[in-house]
């Protein structure tokens, strides 16, 4: 799942020869509200319709202005995870690609990330999710495993964030392939560890809901 795959061909680069005009025009057309910016291969940025109608000026030139996110990007070998970071740091739903060299290869919106995800196999596989809280000291995905794998379970994915109830601990969240929790339940909380929430598949879910469900209770967004 390395980000290159996830592309968005659909989305042109502006030059910083095109004006302000020409790039509503375009985010009208695609039904979108930013677009990169290029200097040859060289990625200068994003551009917002909010920044250009702020500036007010059909013929000013885009590379006449300051863009944004101009660290917004990842190498095209990086996972489908790193997208996902840097959009988040970034506050943006666009991220760039570039090559080992700088070179500008194109866009990865977050619809597409969010998609990437869904389809993966880890997503789209029945089993439960179980959310633990714990002291990054305590984390250890090995002992984790260890325990869960005593119950005849195995953890399909995993992920990683800040417990906003505790800014000192983590939010460990792991996709099993079980559907049935309590025994798995019991074992970790026999083991010292804290589960804060759970989540388990009803029969016969609705099955695109449930796809879309179980990513975003696994990415916890």
């Amino acid at each position: 799942m390395q980000a290159y795959e996830f592309i968005n061909n659909l989305i042109p680069p502006l030059k910083v020869t095109d004006n302000t005009k020409k790039a509503l025009a375009w985010m009208e057309e695609i039904r979108i509200n930013v677009l990169p910016v290029v200097d040859d291969t060289q990625f200068k940025g994003l551009i917002t319709d909010d920044l250009i109608y702020t500036l007010n000026d059909p013929t000013l030139k885009v590379g006449d202005i300051e863009t944004e996110g101009i660290a917004c990007f990842v190498y095209q070998d990086k996972h489908i995870y790193d997208v996902l970071r840097v959009a988040s740091e970034h506050h943006s739903n666009m991220v760039a690609v570039l090559d080992r060299d700088l070179k500008y290869q194109g866009v990865i919106t977050m619809e597409d990330a969010i998609s990437a995800f869904a389809d993966s196999f880890s997503i789209q596989s029945q089993g439960a999710v179980v959310v633990l809280s714990m002291f990054m000291t305590d984390y250890s995905m090995y002992e984790i495993a260890r325990v869960i794998e005593s119950e005849n379970a195995k953890i399909l994915s995993s992920f990683i964030s800040v417990d906003p109830l505790d800014d000192s601990k983590i939010k460990v969240t792991l996709k099993l392939d079980k559907t049935e929790l309590r025994h798995i339940k019991a074992t970790l909380e026999r083991f010292g560890y804290r589960i804060i929430d759970h989540y388990q598949e009803e029969n016969e879910p609705d099955k695109e809901q449930d796809r879309i469900g179980n990513l975003l209770r696994f990415l916890d967004i």
